[in-house]
């Protein structure tokens, strides 16, 4: 296992969401004889939390944390984080889509919340190590640890981890990376967890009934302004109450008709307001400008490599070039429809599971 490492009996903080994933983390850690506290964030108000079916962090959560804990006779704490991620996952998802982005904000909560706030939280309740319940897997290197996908590749959520850095990953440890989720549910069936059957998340975790606009609207007041719906020449085709709903490559709610062809967003105009959108032949994009680049992993220029432009995409060939100021260029060897600014493009081995970095999709993406 990737703990190994550790001594016999270290303390190692276990990040408890709630979910069937975290808890068989503890259980895992527990089992392996470290001394393990679990520690659950409540990021916002408790009247104010989801609880529709399939969502994450809902108000019931906080309590199935609670009783894993207890069925595994390890400490449990509950840490108010609400103000902490309004300000750095919540506010950041508004202003993104106000910018006519496409926000990733897990990406945003692992890198700011969780693996800043909540690691600096481990470190001083004396903890070795910090283990969250995320499918990737951390393996030991000759320049230290490296991280790759997760060996059950339709569970891998490596993507979301890429703004990982290499101090964090030294001391995060990741039990699941090397079990499929039929593993890991049967794990929690033979404990008797309460929560052995509960059903994945599947939505932004403060986005109620999945309306990601109200949010917008709530947190940042008139950036949701009417405009104009314009073709590629510019040619005005309809109007829209707000750029802050929509994202490049979406063809429906489009209020267009009469077309000889389906039109899909290409590219949304905040500065002026305008939505433009076109045929799907006009989707496809071959280069990416990147901001914001994390390095993992060797950063000779350029590098051949696999690259995922979407969580859900499987990476495809490209050429990496790290350029001045955290940027960096992505040459893909084919187009790839619908890349958006605001969405991450991770890098990984041109032939392998490492992640070698990653970073934010701007605007700049040229067509092919």
């Amino acid at each position: 296992m990737q703990e190994a490492r550790l001594k016999p009996g270290a303390r190692v903080v276990a990040a408890m969401s709630g979910g069937v994933d975290s808890s068989v983390t503890a259980a895992l850690l527990k089992r392996q004889g470290y001394d393990v506290i679990g520690i659950t964030l409540q990021l916002y108000p408790s009247d104010n939390q989801p609880s529709r079916k399939g969502a994450c962090c809902a108000g019931a959560d906080i309590y199935d944390a609670k009783r894993v804990a207890q069925s595994l006779d390890i400490p449990h704490y509950v840490l108010d984080y609400e103000s902490r991620f309004r300000k750095n996952v919540i506010e950041d998802f508004a202003q993104s889509y106000a910018k006519g982005e496409t926000p990733i904000p897990c990406v945003r909560c692992n890198e700011r919340v969780k693996f800043a706030d909540l690691l600096d939280t481990a470190r001083e309740l004396g903890a070795e190590a910090m283990a969250t319940g995320h499918y990737v897997r951390r393996v030991e290197g000759a320049a230290g640890a490296e991280l790759h996908a997760a060996a059950d590749i339709t569970r891998d959520q490596s993507y979301f981890l890429f703004t990982t850095t290499q101090a964090q990953l030294d001391y995060l440890r990741f039990p699941l990376g090397d079990l499929e989720k039929s593993e890991v549910r049967a794990i929690a069936a033979q404990l008797a967890l309460v929560n052995a059957a509960k059903p994945d998340s599947q939505d932004i975790c403060f986005v109620p009934q999945g309306h990601y606009s109200d949010i917008v609207g709530r947190v940042k007041p008139g950036a949701a302004r009417p405009g104009d719906i314009v073709d590629l020449s510019g040619a005005v085709l309809g109007r829209h109450d707000g750029i802050v709903h929509f994202t490049v490559g979406q063809r429906k709610g489009l209020g267009l008709s009469g077309n000889e062809e389906p039109l899909f967003v290409l590219k949304l105009d905040p500065v002026n307001d305008r939505v433009v959108v076109g045929p799907r032949a006009a989707l496809g994009s071959s280069r990416i400008t990147l901001r914001e680049v994390n390095w993992l992993g060797p950063q000779s220029a350029p590098f051949e490599a696999r690259v995922k432009v979407r969580s859900m995409r499987p990476p495809v060939a490209a050429m990496v070039t790290p350029l001045a100021g955290g940027t960096a260029r992505v040459e893909l060897a084919a187009p790839e429809d619908a890349i958006a600014p605001g969405q991450a493009c991770v890098f990984y081995e041109a032939s392998g599971s490492r992640v070698l970095g990653g970073g934010w999709i701007t605007a700049e993406a040229v067509a092919a």
